[in-house]
């Protein structure tokens, strides 16, 4: 018995001595982490007064530990907090023993800070608080890289206007509110006009600077609760929210973002110049959703590019009608070609002091099996924007190519076909294959009996694409045309710097020769002009004898227009010249 007494004696010396150590093992754990964490800590007594601190809250605070002893956490606070957020806080607390969430807090050296803050609370035996432990940490660079990511999403790199995505969340955001409050909204769709021809000639960099500047003079025409949005490239939308004054309002908006980009931008050491096409539709009463409100706005846009640009256009339900039309139209361009319906008309292009054909312009016509015939003017700029222009001029340039071919060597060895190069195919940067240059390596066709028809326009940008192939058709021995002239914007400059063979007068001077002083002396001086400077003169819409016999007075070359023959077939071209009878 006296040895069992022993033995369960010292078993129980082992049991206190291994308990006590395993408190104390707990203890020094506890104080290396309380010491070494990077996380800030902080204890209170139940009156909130603070008892002790770690090294961590010195390190993130700027406070030491007698600065802070005894004194309650409001030393942190930013004042960037209102009461409602601390009751609410106190609140959890005082219901649960705890609170974790996001504050912003003030360092000792006045700087303000985001950190992560859990508060928790040890209770007294008799659930009366007895310390409370506030753990937090400095999450400045956590919160610089979500805005970050917040900015990359949501908002535009190069101008820092809300993108694509923020402008799709605000404008539904807005239409909500339209809704919830019986307002009107106005969306606005703006496209730059000529900003890709800058963006090709003077090259990305400048482009970028320009768009830039846009996006400056476009928040500067609106209010600061309006949205201005880049969409991308040169296309920018206003959503005006709520909208006052009705379409008042929105009319000067747009005609102050009309008078802004009209202005010009100095880009470096170059100037520049734009306009604006601007769209308008209106909410609840051209569409009450998102997706047609911006199709709306969309249509409204092309209206004003169709009509001159530089003007903005309000949408309507007949540009609806437009719309599905060129819808129709291009889709059925897609298949015109592998089905033949495309034919090529040929005008003659008459020699005013002899009266003979030795020319002729290449005209695009489309048969369409259900429609009939349809104009150039209705599916030709479709045809451009779809890039579908590309495999539709080649065509053309073949089939004129091989029908200039077949009638100099059968009746006229000089004779001359003119084939009109869109803009759109000049400044196609697609592959080799898709140009004229390559086409004629496999062709057959005398290259003098060629002449490339050119808009004025194209002149303007002087990209280097255009340069380059002006002079290669050039070193083909092929002649060069600027079609339209005189409705354009181009330096004469260029007239001499791309040595031109001839200048097309447009009909709208020679349509009022006989009745308008100022278009008969504007056409004499083009005529006088083109001569000193090497070049002949094709006056284009000829319709009467009285019309030509002023452009002959006037020293004109050639003349085309329905005077001398409407553009007409190939077959009837044949009879026209005579060519058929002797054939």
């Amino acid at each position: 018995r006296r040895l069992d007494h022993a033995i369960v004696g010292l078993l129980g010396v082992y049991d206190d001595v291994t308990e006590t150590r395993r408190a104390q093992e707990e203890m020094l754990l506890a104080s290396m982490v309380y010491e070494s964490s990077s996380e800030a800590m902080m204890v209170t007594d139940a009156d909130g007064n603070i008892i002790t601190i770690n090294p961590a809250f010195t390190k993130m605070t700027g406070y030491a530990l007698e600065e802070v002893v005894g004194k309650s956490p409001r030393v942190l606070r930013s004042g960037q907090h209102d009461q409602a957020f601390y009751e609410a806080m106190w609140h959890s607390i005082n219901s649960t023993g705890g609170w974790q969430g996001e504050v912003l807090d003030k360092r000792k050296n006045g700087d303000i800070y985001p950190k992560w803050l859990t508060i928790n609370t040890a209770f007294n035996p008799d659930g009366t608080p007895h310390r409370r432990v506030a753990l937090f940490s400095d999450i400045s660079e956590q919160k610089k890289s979500e805005k970050l990511i917040w900015r990359q999403a949501n908002l535009d790199t190069l101008t820092g206007l809300p993108n694509r995505r923020m402008f799709h969340a605000n404008l539904a955001q807005e239409i909500r509110k339209a809704h919830r409050g019986n307002q009107q909204l106005a969306l606005l769709y703006i496209d730059l006009d000529q900003f890709k021809e800058i963006n090709d000639a003077l090259g990305h960099d400048k482009g970028d600077l320009l768009l830039v500047e846009a996006a400056r003079r476009l928040k500067s025409c609106v209010r600061d609760s309006d949205t201005v949005a880049r969409l991308g490239g040169d296309e920018f939308t206003i959503i005006l929210s709520p909208l006052e004054g009705g379409t008042r309002g929105t009319d000067r908006i747009a005609q102050a973002i009309l008078k802004r980009m009209t202005a010009p931008f100095t880009l470096g050491e170059e100037m520049a110049y734009v306009s604006a096409s601007i769209g308008v539709t209106l909410y609840p009463d051209d569409a009450t959703q998102l997706e047609p409100l911006l199709k709306n706005a969309d249509q409204a846009m092309y209206a004003s590019k169709k009509q001159g640009r530089n003007r903005y256009s309000y949408f309507t339900k007949a540009m609806d009608e437009a719309a599905h039309a060129r819808l129709r139209t291009n889709q059925d361009l897609r298949v015109a070609l592998a089905e033949n319906q495309f034919w090529i008309a040929y005008q003659p292009i008459v020699t005013l002091a002899s009266g003979r054909t030795h020319k002729a312009e290449a005209l695009i016509r489309w048969q369409h099996p259900t429609r009939g015939l349809v104009g150039p003017n209705e599916f030709i700029p479709i045809a451009e924007e779809t890039g579908i222009i590309i495999d539709i001029g080649n065509w053309v340039f073949q089939e004129a190519a091989t029908q200039l071919e077949r009638w100099r060597n059968a009746h006229a060895p000089d004779f001359q076909i003119s084939v009109n190069k869109s803009p759109a195919q000049f400044l196609n940067s697609g592959t080799v294959t898709q140009d004229w240059l390559h086409l004629m390596r496999d062709m057959s066709f005398p290259r003098a009996g060629i002449v490339i028809e050119i808009t004025e326009g194209l002149l303007l940008h002087a990209a280097p694409i255009v340069a380059e192939k002006l002079m290669k058709f050039r070193d083909e021995g092929m002649d060069i045309a600027i079609d339209d002239f005189g409705t354009g914007y181009s330096s004469l400059a260029y007239l001499t710097k791309f040595d031109i063979d001839y200048l097309k007068i447009d009909q709208a001077f020679v349509r009022n020769l006989a009745h308008s002083g100022k278009d008969r002396a504007l056409c004499e001086a083009i005529i006088v002009m083109a001569h000193k400077l090497g070049i002949k003169v094709i006056a284009e819409g000829v319709e009467t004898a009285e019309q030509r016999d002023l452009l002959l007075a006037s020293g004109c070359d050639y003349g085309q227009g329905y005077f001398f023959s409407r553009p007409i077939a190939a077959a009837d071209f044949e009879h026209f010249m005579g060519w058929a009878d002797k054939a």
